[in-house]
């Protein structure tokens, strides 16, 4: 079945007032009304907006479709969520319509359980209740690659849909403190129990979840469980071999540079990657960086260099291209 945009059928915005939406419907009901109205499908019209009124003028069955709905735009494809319908069984004996309103499958998938009928049930003697699971949220945050090594705990700022005490959904600032497991990889997420949307009359509220990436960093790059970080060589470092200090987010460490080194080769050192059950490898990767010639010694270096190196030709594997 399609989604129904219901604040679009009456008009308002999804933070219309109770008297926005009360005052748009009115203008629609007199417009529609079949008994008056000169309007083509005047009916049809009519029924679409008294069900979304019916909805939006109810502050459960509003905050029930606004959790609902906010995945959804009008006209896509709908399914109410798993096990939604064991969580919203037919009322009990003594449960009257308030109406003979005829819904959309739409309503009907939505609020079986809660009612049907101009104003819907409410909760009381004899009455059918409605309990709802408050739906999962996700955000996006951004950490520290340093922050996977050693862990971390962490603030979160958010701004989050909230239904006041008139039924009207307000955005409201909400901070939350959480911790950042060892090990966690970017593409992973960190579930807050709990912290998601809240359930509806005894429903338990969702859950967060947290979608994780690193924030760039001048030195390390991680891919899965393994990270990269460009290592500065000297030339005679690569050509004769040296052993050099190097930094890691564990701390600093001695590297041997092997002999005959060229620029892109990876030197791994095992285990040193993100931790974990099994940890990733840290990879170096080597980069030749020439000294300026800025001094009358250093272009003569050179130029004893390019004498000891006549016959090396850097360009060698472009001859014969076109």
């Amino acid at each position: 079945m399609e989604f129904k945009d219901y604040y679009d059928t009456i008009g308002v915005t999804r933070d219309a007032t109770p008297e926005d939406i009360k005052r748009a419907y009115r203008k629609l009901a007199r417009k529609y009304h079949p008994d008056v109205s000169k309007e083509k499908n005047a009916e049809a019209r009519f029924k679409e907006v008294s069900e979304a009124y019916e909805v939006l003028n109810d502050p459960e069955k509003r905050a029930a479709y606004d959790q609902l709905g906010a995945n959804w735009q009008a006209g896509q494809d709908f399914r109410p969520p798993p096990g939604w319908e064991t969580r919203h069984e037919a009322p009990g004996p003594g449960f009257e319509e308030a109406g003979s309103f005829d819904h959309s499958d739409f309503f009907d998938a939505l609020f079986r359980g809660m009612g049907g009928g101009m104003g819907g049930a409410r909760t009381g003697a004899g009455q059918a209740s409605f309990d709802m699971h408050g739906q999962d949220q996700h955000a996006r945050i951004q950490i520290d690659i340093e922050d996977s090594y050693r862990g971390a705990t962490r603030t979160l700022q958010l701004r989050v849909p909230a239904m006041d005490s008139a039924g009207t959904p307000r955005m409201q600032d909400r901070s939350i403190e959480f911790l950042i497991p060892k090990g966690i990889r970017a593409g992973q997420h960190i579930r807050l129990a709990g912290q998601g949307a809240p359930g509806i009359g005894q429903g338990s509220p969702g859950d967060l979840y947290l979608d994780v990436s690193f924030l760039p960093h001048r030195l390390y790059r991680a891919d899965g469980a393994d990270v990269y970080m460009d290592l500065p060589v000297a030339p005679w470092e690569a050509a004769l071999g040296a052993e050099v200090e190097a930094p890691t987010p564990m701390g600093r460490l001695e590297l041997r540079v092997p002999a005959a080194s060229a620029t892109g080769r990876k030197l791994r050192v095992k285990g040193r990657g993100l931790p974990g059950k099994t940890p990733g490898d840290f990879y170096f990767v080597l980069q030749i960086t020439l000294p300026t010639g800025d001094t009358e010694a250093a272009r003569q270096a050179y130029a004893d260099m390019a004498a000891a190196f006549k016959t090396f030709n850097p360009r060698a594997h472009l001859e014969g291209q076109p």
